[in-house]
């Protein structure tokens, strides 16, 4: 069968759940045009600043599909077959992920802007607040140590690719140096030679493909540079790219993680168009060379990821549904959403469109036959020597589209880690009253600084053989993170209820939080319990991991109790921070007046300083 009677297929039901239940969505949420937004009513260009939906939704697009809707897919349809992993990215995004998204968005956005956190203390209690303060902290350290190692192993080795061309893991590290000074030299035109973002774009979307091409010319390996093995030199990438997250996070959102974000957005949407036009133009996928090969459905249980249930839905996050997403759309996005009505696209249309980049990558595995040793390589190097293959139907080389894969992959990564370690810092800063650069600077060592220690030291398995520090943390990050997920949609729905004492709060927001509560802990358990077994029997384990398990269910747990208590406590709807609040409701020609006399660059989608 051709991989075309999924992709379409699953393209389509997006588009449609998009129109459809995307438009149930924006109507139970009233979504006003004439509403004042926070970006609007607080601008101040630094943090608050209105901008073009189009320019937001690839900055948040950018945000958001980081490495989680590459890797999980692929280690699940490894695991379980395609058809599984297909049916939760699509049911998992429209219905849960989708909503999950938006939600954050909007209660965001009628709460000055405000995040999650905030949201659950003035609707739940303060002891709920801190409790999901140090919840987000800990699931951010399991980001932060999944993504950086698994970056850190593109950067070493070689890929043999079935014509005999070699790829270099150095050469993808020359290419990731080379990309990193880019958007800062972009942010630097834009900011003193006022270059227009058309402008720019055009200049440095084409420099990325030359530092493509460059860094398989000038492969920085550390390996043979130093005269070690390639793990010791994937160690010492994994502690250069927290020392990169160190000083990311640190550096003006206008130097880096703006013109860094549009790029990656743009990347994004180059490698997702690349590989479905290489796909729909093919003859030799429709005569069958890319058909789809491997099983549908493998096994219900394995040895290396458990039962599908619940293992599924916490192995596929990114893709299907994240709750790093709501850090992402409470901490940045709703501070620049112009128009509640934006909340549409940019909530629920970038989710649904990071489920077609799930797709795509699952897309990567169903091509391969069971048997292929590949199944068995990392999932960025089954997702890149995949959409190598669907490039070069393009005429691409095939050398130069795996490259392109891996650096793409390395670039959603990117945005990920400093976004990760700057929300790090906001929460260690906000947890223990540190302010001004001294408690920055403090905030940002201790989220970059613990991955380190999980990164530096051995991960073993049962047996006691030595494992990657990705493949331990995985599972963890898709745990905690699915977890998050689920106390994100629990304060949403305590303050929906609160507020709008309507029955359809529970079918929308409900139904998905225990879903995503019952998904999670149960994983949750099952990964954490049996590290305080052995053989003989109870132990109480040295490694913190298991304990940071433990903590985290006991945070679910008393967190669950306080919405529980919210919601019996609760007297009527809060009418002033209910869904249209006066002070966000002016008025139709107030609201206009401001849009009106925002700075042309605003308006235009310029990147504001």
């Amino acid at each position: 069968m051709s991989l075309l009677f999924v992709l379409v297929p699953s393209a389509l039901v997006l588009v449609f759940a998009y129109r459809v239940y995307g438009g149930i969505l924006a109507r139970l949420f009233q979504l006003d045009p004439k509403a004042l937004t926070p970006a609007v009513l607080l601008r101040d260009d630094i943090d608050y600043a209105p901008i073009s939906p189009q320019l937001l939704l690839g900055q948040h697009f950018s945000a958001i599909a980081a490495a989680g809707p590459i890797v999980g897919p692929i280690l699940a349809g490894v695991a379980f077959g395609w058809l599984p992993a297909l049916l939760w990215i699509l049911a998992g995004s429209i219905f849960i992920g989708g909503v999950h998204d938006f939600a954050a968005l909007v209660a965001s956005v009628r709460h000055k802007s405000r995040s999650i956190a905030e949201v659950v203390r003035e609707h739940m209690s303060h002891r709920s607040y801190l409790l999901f303060l140090i919840f987000v902290w800990i699931a951010l350290l399991y980001i932060v140590v999944a993504f950086t190692d698994i970056t850190a192993s593109s950067f070493v080795g070689r890929q043999v690719l079935e014509n005999g061309q070699e790829v270099s893991g150095g050469g993808i590290a020359t290419s990731s140096l080379l990309y990193l000074v880019l958007p800062i030299v972009m942010g630097l035109c834009m900011r003193y030679l006022r270059l227009p973002l058309w402008l720019a774009t055009a200049i440095f979307v084409p420099l990325v493909g030359v530092a493509i091409w460059i860094g398989q010319t000038i492969p920085l390996d550390l390996a043979t540079l130093l005269g070690t093995s390639d793990s010791q030199a994937q160690k010492l990438w994994g502690a250069l790219l927290l020392l990169y997250c160190l000083v990311a996070a640190m550096m003006p959102m206008w130097l880096l993680l703006q013109p860094r974000g549009h790029l990656g957005g743009c990347f994004l949407y180059v490698a997702l168009t690349g590989a479905v036009v290489g796909l729909i133009a093919s003859d030799r996928l429709i005569a069958g060379d890319a058909s789809i090969q491997y099983p549908a459905f493998t096994h219900w249980q394995t040895t290396k990821a458990g039962d599908l249930m619940p293992m599924l839905f916490i192995t596929i996050a990114c893709g299907a549904c994240s709750g790093f997403h709501s850090l992402i759309a409470s901490g940045t996005t709703s501070k620049q959403l112009r128009l509640e009505t934006d909340a549409r696209p940019i909530g629920y249309g970038t989710m649904l469109l990071e489920a077609f980049v799930a797709v795509v990558s699952l897309s990567c595995v169903m091509v391969l036959a069971a048997e292929s040793p590949l199944v068995n390589q990392p999932p960025n190097f089954v997702y890149a020597l995949g959409m190598g293959r669907f490039l070069e139907i393009l005429g691409v080389p095939a050398a130069i589209g795996v490259s392109f894969a891996l650096m793409a992959f390395t670039t959603f990564v990117y945005d990920t880690l400093d976004v990760c370690t700057r929300l790090g810092r906001y929460i260690v800063q906000e947890l223990t009253g540190m302010t001004g650069q001294t408690g920055a600077w403090i905030g940002t060592a201790l989220t970059a600084g613990v991955p380190l220690l999980f990164l530096l030291r051995p991960q073993l398995d049962g047996d006691g053989n030595t494992v990657p520090v990705w493949k331990t943390f995985w599972s963890l990050f898709g745990a905690s993170n699915q977890l998050l997920a689920a106390l994100t949609l629990l304060g949403i729905t305590v303050w929906l209820w609160r507020t709008r004492r309507e029955a359809w709060v529970w079918l929308v927001t409900g139904v998905p939080t225990v879903f995503m509560y019952a998904m999670s802990t149960w994983a949750l358990v099952a990964i954490t319990l049996p590290r305080f077994q052995t053989a003989d029997g109870f132990a109480l384990p040295i490694d913190p991991v298991p304990w940071a398990g433990v903590v985290l269910l006991v945070l679910a747990a008393v967190m669950l109790v306080e919405a529980m208590l919210a919601i019996a406590n609760g007297s009527g709807p809060h009418s002033a921070t209910g869904p249209h609040a006066p002070e966000y409701c002016p008025g139709n020609l107030a609201a206009q007046a401001s849009i009106a006399t925002m700075p042309k660059a605003s308006r235009s989608g310029r990147i504001n300083s």
